[in-house]
């Protein structure tokens, strides 16, 4: 599955105006109310704290991928998000998270949900890959950037 068939240019946020895990989780789920999604935000965030509780999904090199089902989607959604300050997030190498991409699932996408995961840490291992994510001047390269990562991979 490639990311940019469940990704649209109105879910990057140059910069996340965050400064907590709780608010990065609200942030980034907030941009899909920029799309025609209904669906409750509040329990969406719900959702990804409850995650976060059985462990962080910040994977450590600045990096997390913040992930959760909700009942009233019907297709997979990511989101991206960066923090040139950084986030605490309880990374697991314990150092602040500067790059973020949220995935939400609907409740029967078991599958497709974990294809995703592991598709987003293949990208994100590629030192490169997180410097350009870093370096984007716009929304328009940061989605060019993650574009071409996702054919290479």
């Amino acid at each position: 599955m490639k990311i940019t068939d469940i990704f649209r240019k109105e879910y990057i946020i140059e910069e996340l105006k965050s400064k907590t895990k709780q608010e990065v989780l609200a942030e980034l789920s907030g941009v899909f109310l920029r799309g025609n999604l209904q669906f409750d935000h509040d329990a969406m965030v719900g959702s990804l704290l409850e995650r976060e509780k059985l462990g962080s999904t910040g994977i450590g090199e600045g990096i997390a991928i913040p992930h959760g089902k909700a009942a009233d989607i019907t297709d997979l959604i990511v989101s991206f998000g960066r923090s040139k300050k950084g986030v605490e997030f309880d990374a697991m190498d314990g150092r602040p998270v500067h790059l973020f991409f949220l995935l939400m699932a609907p409740e029967d996408a078991a599958g497709q949900h974990l294809k995703v995961l592991a598709k987003l840490s293949r990208m994100l291992k590629n030192n490169g890959f997180r410097k350009n994510l870093m370096e984007s001047k716009s929304a328009e390269e940061l989605l060019s950037v993650i574009a071409e990562r996702d054919d290479a991979c």
